[in-house]
């Protein structure tokens, strides 16, 4: 699971979250070891069981397999109440939403509405320019490999203060903020390199990719994921909130330690407007609807073969040795031999996961109610995929 290095800003806010890169490199957790020497998913709950001890607040999960659907939840989803976690809440998924955005713009590719080798600039004319940025030169591709060296938005210093951390993020946590002035954010800076050099996650790339959309598509971002993915997979639990900002019930609270200088500090910070994340980390989901719907993509329900095979189609990474990014998925072989295609998520007070075998027969979803705990995600994986059968 490449659980990449940030910025502090955007480990705090919607990026995924900053884990120590060799404890993914490592082998698979012998099966002698509690969390993943078990029968069924018992080893998943273990390890969801050992994360709560470990200090995230709840944790809740759902795998599909061959023998169905199994949900389940550890620890609490409102601190303030003691209120357990749900096995059906519903919760920001964060950076998750890029796989949706480059499903939707594969779709659009296979309809010749673009093509992935489009510059940016032939669909968004004139808004990328500026301090060495050039969206002629920058591919569609580019965006959604993250190899266009575009600067992350989030890892701005001054964003961060203000919309992401600290009391900063609680003054401005109901704005409502468009697309362009977070594309603006990042234009305020030069490239961090050439396009096509290499990967480098960016949130800059999927906001653009989530505006091509709406320019390739004639209709809103919102619209087309409805349309082409959520309606037509039977997603209820899943949603873009537009500028909403409470969460649908059922939900648990999320939480994040939002002042570095008072580390034992917990914020509720469930309530945030959902434009901040717009195209890059807005969707709300569940974990049934994520397996439901990264299943389906691999089993080809949602791209023909050729736009698949793009997806899959992958670039190396260093940010995570070991792992190699596609368009909006990445791949990673776990120690014990299991390769998987997931993505992971993170926003101000949720981290999230899902991972599937390439045969889409096989997924774990599973969400933190904290922005914390990052370094207990891999034994829940290795629990699932190193100790029970893929079916």
């Amino acid at each position: 699971m490449a659980i990449r290095k940030r910025s502090r800003a955007a480990v705090v806010g919607l990026a995924a979250v900053a884990l120590v890169a060799t404890a993914f490199a490592g082998p698979a957790r012998a099966s002698g070891d509690p969390a993943a020497a078990t029968v069924g998913h018992q080893g998943t709950q273990r390890a969801m069981d050992a994360a709560v001890r470990a200090g995230v607040p709840g944790v809740t999960a759902a795998a599909r397999d061959a023998d169905g659907v199994w949900k389940s939840a550890s620890g609490v989803g409102n601190l303030k109440t003691g209120a357990p976690r749900g096995k059906n809440d519903r919760f920001r998924v964060g950076n998750l939403t890029n796989t949706f955005v480059a499903t939707v713009l594969l779709q659009l590719e296979a309809e010749n509405r673009l093509a992935l080798d489009d510059t940016v600039e032939r669909h968004l004319p004139g808004l990328v320019r500026g301090n060495g940025n050039d969206g002629r030169e920058i591919t569609v591709r580019q965006l959604l490999n993250h190899t266009s060296g575009l600067f992350n938005y989030l890892a701005d210093k001054e964003y961060g203060e203000t919309y992401l951390e600290g009391d900063g993020y609680l003054r401005h946590r109901y704005d409502t903020l468009t697309p362009e002035r977070r594309v603006d954010v990042a234009l305020s800076h030069e490239p961090s390199f050439k396009p096509g050099a290499r990967h480098a996650f960016s949130a800059t790339n999927d906001v653009l990719a989530a505006l091509i959309i709406e320019e390739a598509g004639g209709r809103s971002y919102e619209d087309e994921v409805h349309d082409r993915i959520i309606e037509p997979l039977g997603l209820e639990a899943t949603s873009n909130p537009g500028d909403r900002i409470r969460l649908p019930k059922p939900s648990s609270r999320g939480y994040s330690k939002l002042f570095a200088a008072q580390p034992d500090r917990i914020d509720d910070v469930t309530e945030m407007n959902g434009s901040q994340g717009w195209g890059n980390g807005d969707i709300v989901s569940s974990a049934a609807d994520l397996n439901r719907f990264y299943g389906a993509l691999m089993r080809g329900k949602l791209l023909p073969a050729r736009q698949l095979a793009e997806m899959k189609t992958t670039v190396d990474n260093p940010e995570f040795p070991g792992a190699t990014y596609g368009l909006g998925i990445e791949r990673f072989t776990l120690g014990c031999g299991t390769t998987l295609w997931f993505h992971d998520g993170g926003a101000v007070g949720w981290i999230s996961a899902v991972a599937t075998t390439e045969d889409g027969r096989h997924q774990l979803a599973f969400n933190y109610n904290a922005t914390w705990g990052a370094e207990t995600l891999l034994p829940i994986l290795n629990a699932e995929y190193c100790a029970t059968p893929s079916g």
